[in-house]
This record gives C-alpha cells, structure tokens and sequence, in this order.
C-alpha cells in the first residue's frame, strides 16, 4: 500500500510541477504558402516567412513585417505581378522601417521568376535569399487560389495556427509597427 501510494504521489507531483506549458497562439492566421515561403497576418501586421538559401544552415528561417496601412498587401501582390508581365531592368527595392527588400526577376528556365533579397536591418553585411518563386506560387503565398486574400483588411479571428512550423536559428528582422512602408524602384 505504502508503494502504491508513493507511486502516486510521485506522479502527481511531476504532473504539478512541469515546465513546458503548450500556448496556442489563436490570432496567427497563414494567408498562403508554398514550399518554404509563407505569409501570415497577426491582427494588421503581415509577415512573410522564407527559408534562407543564402547560409550554409539549411534550417534558418528568416521574416520581414509589415502593416496593411492603405492596402500594402494588394500593392505588395500587384506590384511583384506586374514584374512577370513586364520584367524590370534592375531589382525592385522596398524600404521597410528596419529592412530593405529587393525584388530580384530572373528567367529560370525560361519561365519567369522572383526572388526576396532581404537586407537585415538595413546592413548590406547581412543578406538573407529566399527560393526563387514563379507567378502560380506568388499567387498561392498570397492567398490567391485558396480564397484568404479576401482576409487582407478582414481582423484576423481565425484558429487556424501552424503548429508544425520548425523553431528558427537564426535572428529574424520584424520591424516596428509606427511607420508606413516605402516603396521605390531602383
């Protein structure tokens, strides 16, 4: 009896006394994503997600933020779309409060293609690259085909969570939310 009862005891306290706490974080919406590219909204910021092919580390992950002021996200959508129609000389840069994107066009295998150059923290030293994307996956990151575009000026009350996403090793830039996005070309 003494040894069932210290079982007990011993599990209830490990039970009591855990550390890992699971959180749900029930306002993170993904908008659309394909192979290693994302976007996700978190009430009216927007974050694209990518894999950096640009280090050795397969597994680093890096992000750039922005908020939906005056429809950021369709001219974001529009203006990367329009560079497939009609491909742009040089790269597309985008200044965000603490980076610099660049849009990069390249014919890859003679099919249109873009790519995110990211200038983290606005320092040239440090450059993160994602996949280079077709217009079919431009439009399936953008929630296109899925029908979430329609969630772009919508808050953002869905449960819909990605729980299997791989924990980054690498700093991720995620600029702050008090200034407007500016956008120019090169």
């Amino acid at each position: 009896m003494r040894k069932i009862l210290l079982l007990f005891t011993c599990m209830f306290s490990i039970s009591v006394f855990s550390q890992i706490k699971v959180l749900k974080n029930e306002t993170l919406v993904e908008i659309g994503k394909d192979n290693s590219v994302g976007l996700y909204k978190k009430q009216d910021k927007f974050t694209i997600n990518y894999q950096d092919l640009n280090t050795s580390n397969l597994n680093t992950f890096r992000s750039f933020s922005f908020l939906n002021l005056n429809g950021d996200v369709e001219s974001l959508y529009k203006l990367i779309s329009d560079g497939f129609i009609d491909t742009p000389i040089g790269n597309i840069t985008l200044e965000l409060p603490n980076d610099i994107i660049e849009l990069h066009y390249e014919k890859n295998y003679g099919q249109s293609t873009v790519q995110f150059i990211q200038y983290i923290n606005k320092n040239r030293k440090y450059v993160g690259k994602s996949q280079l994307l077709n217009k079919k996956q431009i439009d399936k990151i953008f929630g296109k085909t899925n029908g979430k575009s329609a969630l772009y000026d919508k808050p953002a009350t869905m449960n819909n969570v990605n729980t299997t996403s791989k924990p980054s090793t690498a700093s991720t830039a995620a600029p702050s939310s008090s200034s407007k996005d500016k956008k120019s070309r090169k």
